[in-house]
């Protein structure tokens, strides 16, 4: 290698890669340190045992002449300390780092069960041909799903949360687009829809069993799910066919509610991590707020079911949680908590949950209809809840570290 003779400030990225070893990192920087260099990035990956380390340095900016000389010392010493360790080593002289790109840079995230190739060919496809690049990229769960996170500087954040929303589908994966750096700072608030979110069933369904009329009660919430129906007159008319029902069948409906798989490790993972949660639901005080309570939810809000003599009525008490509501009490518990609303994280899977969804930061449609996942800033289509965490740029080591902290068993992944 040879440096320019007018000595114009450069930068040496040398990059390293072989077996991985406690030591590699110490000994080449150590290596770099009889240099008047300075370190300008640094990554490092191991991937199967196999480490890539990568260096930029440039010249200390109290070096004054003789620049292209030093940079030049410090390779001969990088290839004699990667002969030593007995790993590869490349070095490339380049120009001093000031490109604009990198600032802004966003975070896009992928989900997969599995995670193909196609699907990440298709997905970094798009971000190249909107201006992006792709500056890092890390694995950063294996289970229950595949999830990487991509770094991007160039790119729009709206065109390419767009594309890659409109692109995820056909791919066969889940993608969130979001800025970096502002992720990981101060208290979030998640506030989640509760039927068919947070639980697997319908609550009001589970009631209409009871009361001999469940074929009529689901066509009605289906409609209502898909935006056919206006909710609160939807939710008047089904609550009318419970009239007569036993108060006592309530108790039985709370025990028969199935949580989506991964919703406890999503809870208590934001909760150990100072998160606050909140559910608002279109269903009923009698069954969300004894669940908010089991799992150490800090809001919940849902409709009240009016009872007469040990039996339902047939109405509800109170101004009906809907669309408009349920983003109403988004904004309130923001306001009580004190968190801004570009720290809010929204989920939900139906029509009544899309003004939650747009008011929030982060709006996450889980296995949701399709109007409410071309609406949403992203979406997931996976049957479990606890994918939200990596969209959160929680780690799948995290919440293993978290479950190991509190004595919590953390199921076992598959082996791969």
């Amino acid at each position: 290698m040879s440096a320019d003779a007018d000595d114009t400030p450069r930068t040496l990225l040398i990059t390293l890669t072989g077996p991985d070893r406690p030591g590699v990192t110490a000994s080449l920087t150590a290596a770099l340190a009889v240099h008047d260099v300075e370190i300008l990035d640094v990554e490092q990956v191991v991937i199967r045992g196999r480490l890539v380390l990568g260096v930029l340095v440039g010249p200390s900016a109290a070096l004054e002449h003789g620049s292209a000389l030093v940079l030049d010392a410090a390779a001969a010493t990088a290839r004699a300390a990667s002969a030593a360790l007995g790993m590869d080593l490349d070095v490339t002289l380049g120009a001093a780092e000031h490109d604009p790109r990198r600032r802004g840079r966003l975070l896009v995230t992928a989900l997969g069960h599995p995670l193909l190739p196609v699907a990440v060919s298709g997905l970094t496809g798009r971000i190249s041909e909107l201006g992006g690049n792709i500056d890092r990229i890390v694995r950063t769960a294996s289970y229950p799903v595949t999830a990487i996170e991509l770094t991007v500087s160039g790119a729009d954040l709206a065109l390419l949360r767009t594309s890659l929303t409109e692109a995820s589908t056909g791919l066969g994966i889940d993608v969130a687009v979001q800025r970096a750096g502002l992720r990981g700072r101060g208290t979030h608030l998640v506030v989640m829809d509760v039927d068919s979110t947070l639980i697997q069933d319908e609550v009001i369904e589970l009631i209409a069993r009871h009361a001999g009329c469940a074929d009529e009660v689901r066509a009605i919430t289906e409609r209502a799910m898909r935006g056919e129906l206006d909710f609160a007159a939807s939710l008047h008319e089904r609550v009318a066919l419970l009239a007569g029902v036993d108060e006592a069948a309530l108790d039985e409906v709370r025990r028969d509610v199935r949580l989506t798989p991964g919703a406890r490790t999503l809870v208590r993972t934001l909760k150990r991590l100072g998160f606050r949660i909140a559910v608002v639901s279109g269903g009923f005080t009698a069954v969300v707020d004894p669940l908010a309570e089991e799992l150490g939810i800090d809001h919940a809000r849902a409709n009240v079911l009016e009872v007469a003599h040990g039996r339902l009525t047939g109405r509800v008490v109170g101004p009906v949680v809907d669309r408009a509501a349920k983003a109403a009490a988004l904004v309130e518990f923001a306001a009580l908590d004190g968190i801004p609303l570009d720290r809010t994280i929204a989920i939900g899977d139906g029509a009544n949950d899309l003004d939650m969804l747009s008011v929030a930061g982060l709006g996450v449609a889980f296995n949701a209809k399709p109007v409410v996942r071309a609406q949403a800033d992203t979406g997931i289509t996976v049957p479990f809840l606890d994918p939200v965490l990596y969209l959160l740029g929680i780690t799948r080591d995290e919440v293993e570290q978290a479950d190991l902290e509190a004595g919590t068993p953390t199921p076992a992944p598959p082996v791969r």
